[in-house]
């Protein structure tokens, strides 16, 4: 049961947060960091924290016209600028114009005692300037361990902690304080974690031979927030946080249909091809062509002026190009066209979750309308089968919500059609495709049949696919006096009742000819016959008229002799 309030609550003040920039990541915190409070970011060594901090104060002074200042101290100012040029970051252009301010602050270890006077004055006197000479809104301070390296006085390094992070708070900057991951703790002192308002987790795993790397926000005063573990990508374009983890069913679908690229497999489709915005899956065992079906698919696609990304795990592009030169698709033109990418890797180049990531950014930056995996079959390598599953679904789910239509391609290590696809996502598709071996007659030819297709009238028919230099085609079904046929056999038969037709085709025509002849045979007995009785009728007539008149004569004759005896009288 629902309860409505009965009167609406009060708008109350949002705590504001300040833009980070990094793709995915303002999503998740719900805008960006806590504005004006300290955020730390903690992890082990190579997880990425640097690259985060100096993205998020590039990207505060490009994007949104706030200065920052980057206070290192364990790489020198020259190592940092150097190390964030392959990132398109000129940090050099950013200090000259002074929106960025880079500062190494050196410690040694053996010059720091451990005092009862120890404090952080003189790095408060130094950072307050850095500040206050670019009237900077952003502060780096990386790492935070460094100021604490030769401390283990547990009471110093608290109420410095406490000092540094209010000093920050007062000054009314956002900031990010990055840290080392301890033993059983987020920090090495494990105390930061508890006086920061935000808290980031960035790990890197390894397993199987396979690193990930992943973030996860563990705290974050005054603001929801996403709770998963979010995978994240380093690349030429710095990091990228997609929070593809979303299982929701909310998205709109579509009741446009596509074209499949096989006018045969339209048919079978209600005529019309896939729902836009679809999933499909193509299975099937090895040989069957599979690739064939997905690179017409795109092929199509491109054709229809639309743009495809065809991510492939087992060939290369420039293979799957002369492949597909073999049966009359030209897929280079499509690419030089720039309707079509091509994109190859081994699974085992990626985590699962990185692959996931580096699909949704090249969809995102190339914004397709159909996408292609093949085969899903090979990401099984690296990860288990619930594994594959989970990613496979979260991608259904994001390119479903983005209305882009999707064909993978399986492998079936059996011909048995009851038996669900290696990865389990033969249920979770809109439309399933089967392909596989038929064999019959000393021949293996392939049939096509739809196992499912969602929301619209298909056929359940077998058809025989057929893979030739002109293309791909969908023979319909042929049945013989033993079943249906294919190959060879089906040529073999539909040519034998193609003699068979001729033979009677002839056999008719002579007997239409000998019912002519008998009918022009009999029509002129009957000619005849009439000419004859013609003639007869004629003959009695002129009987019966002669007969006649011999009467009336005989007659008249009476008559005269009469008169001539009675005349005598």
């Amino acid at each position: 049961m629902i309860i409505e309030p009965s009167e609406s609550k009060p708008l109350l003040p949002s705590l504001p947060k300040a833009c980070t920039g990094i793709k995915g990541l303002d999503e998740i915190t719900g805008g960006g960091l806590p504005q004006g409070r300290p955020t730390l970011v903690c992890g082990s060594a190579g997880c990425g924290k640097t690259v985060f901090s100096m993205e998020f104060l590039v990207h505060g002074a490009l994007m949104y016209n706030e200065p920052g200042v980057f206070m290192a101290f364990e790489e020198k100012t020259e190592e940092l600028t150097i190390n964030v040029a392959s990132l398109g970051f000129d940090l050099e252009k950013l200090q000259q114009e002074r929106m960025i301010r880079l500062d190494h602050v050196h410690l040694e270890r053996s010059e720091i005692e451990e005092t009862g006077e120890y404090d952080l004055d003189g790095l408060f006197i130094r950072l307050g300037h850095a500040i206050d000479s670019i009237g900077a809104k952003r502060v780096v301070l990386d790492t935070i361990e460094s100021l604490f390296s030769g401390l283990t006085n547990q009471a110093i390094i608290r109420a410095e902690l406490r000092r540094l992070f209010e000093w920050l708070k007062d000054k009314k900057v956002t900031t990010i304080i990055t840290g080392e991951k301890g033993e059983g703790t987020l920090t090495r002192h494990g105390l930061e974690e508890y006086v920061s308002d935000c808290v980031i987790l960035l790990d890197h795993r390894v397993e199987n031979k396979i690193s990930t790397r992943l973030l996860r926000i563990v705290k974050y005063r005054g603001s929801v927030h996403g709770t998963n573990e979010y995978p994240f990508l380093i690349d030429e374009d710095g990091i990228s946080v997609v929070p593809v983890t979303s299982l929701g069913l909310s998205h709109d679908v579509s009741s446009e249909r596509i074209s499949s690229g096989v006018s045969g497999l339209d048919s079978m489709l209600g005529g019309k091809g896939f729902f836009r915005g679809s999933s499909v899956l193509v299975s099937g065992t090895a040989g069957t062509g599979k690739t064939s079906l997905a690179g017409s698919f795109a092929n199509q696609t491109c054709v229809s002026g639309e743009r495809c990304i065809y991510f492939a795990f087992e060939e290369s592009p420039k293979q799957i190009i002369r492949n597909m030169h073999s049966i009359g698709i030209d897929l280079q033109a499509h690419v030089d066209n720039h309707m079509l990418r091509l994109l190859a890797s081994r699974p085992t180049i990626n985590g699962l979750e990185m692959h996931l990531l580096s699909i949704t950014k090249q969809v995102l930056d190339f914004d397709p309308s159909v996408v292609i995996l093949d085969p899903i079959t090979n990401l099984v390598s690296v990860g288990s089968v619930s594994e594959v599953k989970s990613v496979l679904i979260r991608l259904i789910d994001f390119l479903q919500g983005a209305d882009i239509t999707v064909m993978f391609t399986a492998l079936s290590l059996n011909d048995n059609i009851s038996e669900q696809t290696d990865e389990s996502i033969s249920s979770l598709v809109d439309a399933w495709l089967l392909v596989r071996d038929i064999e019959f007659n000393g021949e293996r030819n392939r049939g096509l049949y739809v196992m499912k297709s969602r929301g619209m009238k298909h056929s359940n028919q077998v058809r025989e696919f057929v893979i030739s230099d002109s293309g791909l085609d969908l023979v319909d079904v042929y049945m013989g006096r033993d079943g249906i046929l294919t190959g060879s056999a089906r040529e073999e038969q539909q040519l034998a009742e193609k003699t068979e037709n001729v033979i009677r085709t002839h056999a008719v025509s002579r007997k239409d000819k000998e019912i002519e002849r008998k009918r022009t045979v009999l029509e002129s007995k009957i000619a005849s016959l009439r000419e004859e009785f013609d003639s007869m009728q004629d003959e009695l007539n002129k009987t019966y008229v002669e007969e006649e008149l011999t009467r009336k004569v005989m007659e008249q004759n009476r008559q005269e002799i009469l008169q001539k005896r009675g005349g005598i009288q």
